[in-house]
């Protein structure tokens, strides 16, 4: 008779990045240390966490660089190719361990670089997008959103246009024109769910309502476990950079922000610069959940 091995175990830090409040922000799990640990592991410890997502640093000092890590997310459901919450938690975390200043994550998706500084409210921390992409939603596929969210067309701001955007990854965005049908909408989850892997969304589906040209109210929905919205986007607000930047929408170089979370009881706040070219610049805080 033979006893199976142990079940391999991690160090899990809990952090919540982007809080606007003591009780906001969209938690986040981070493990330092994952060198070592398979696929099966990390996505069990994404699990038994449950949280959106959970960031492993799969390998550190790479190439001899301290500040340089090799970075993968997992959410309770599958691997994520990039986590823009996760990362802002995890860069805060390292800057408080050995000190502000730039780290770099290899992530599945290409380098992020992300920048840190001591501040009296703690670590700010702000990451630079991978290059930012915009496409067309076939007619047909919008359609089909809009039916499961209980909304029509003429529920659309007409300023701006239903785009699929991506810098990390893919996001559909919607921007409503109503804050009533903004606050009123619903979806099922597991509709909602369906749509996405079909479509290949790895992120969320971005629904906004616009407060001002540069301030903008968002409903992330991303159904896992039993997560419906997300509190805090990071990835979804560097996509949206990208497409006010690509579609014209505002100026640049310029300053976004977007209120997130009221509709989960986490209020949230992400801080979006847009420079002219290049990635998309995403900042906030992080704090340990107690």
């Amino acid at each position: 008779m033979t006893s199976s091995s142990p079940a391999v175990t991690a160090h899990v830090l809990r952090y919540a990045a982007f809080a606007a409040s003591a009780s906001g922000g969209n938690p986040a799990g981070i493990v330092v240390d994952a060198t070592g640990l398979d696929d099966s592991t990390m996505q069990r410890l994404a699990a038994e966490v449950g949280y959106s997502e959970t960031a492993f640093v799969v390998e550190s000092n790479v190439g001899g660089d301290p500040h340089r890590s090799r970075v993968r997310y997992f959410s309770p459901q599958s691997e994520i190719p990039f986590c823009g919450h996760a990362t802002l938690a995890t860069a805060v975390v390292m800057a408080e361990r050995s000190g502000p200043g730039q780290y770099t994550f290899n992530t599945a998706v290409g380098e992020v670089v992300i920048d840190t500084e001591k501040t009296d409210d703690g670590i700010l921390a702000a990451f630079t997008s991978v290059e930012p992409e915009v496409r067309p939603l076939e007619a047909a596929t919008l359609q089909t959103l809009l039916d499961l969210l209980g909304l029509t067309e003429a529920d659309l701001d007409d300023r701006y246009p239903v785009r699929v955007a991506y810098a990390g990854n893919w996001h559909p965005i919607l921007v409503l024109r109503e804050l009533e049908t903004f606050d009123r909408f619903r979806f099922d989850s597991l509709l909602i769910r369906a749509l996405m892997d079909a479509q290949g969304w790895k992120g969320t589906v971005t629904v906004l309502h616009a407060l001002s040209p540069t301030e903008f109210e968002a409903r992330n929905l991303f159904p896992v476990g039993t997560i419906t919205e997300d509190p805090a986007t990071g990835s979804a607000a560097a996509s949206l950079g990208g497409y006010l930047r690509e579609l014209d929408l505002v100026e640049t170089p310029t300053r976004v922000v977007v209120h997130q979370g009221r509709h989960v009881n986490s209020p949230s706040l992400l801080t979006i610069d847009i420079p002219p070219t290049g990635g998309i610049v995403v900042s906030g805080t992080a704090v340990p959940i107690e």
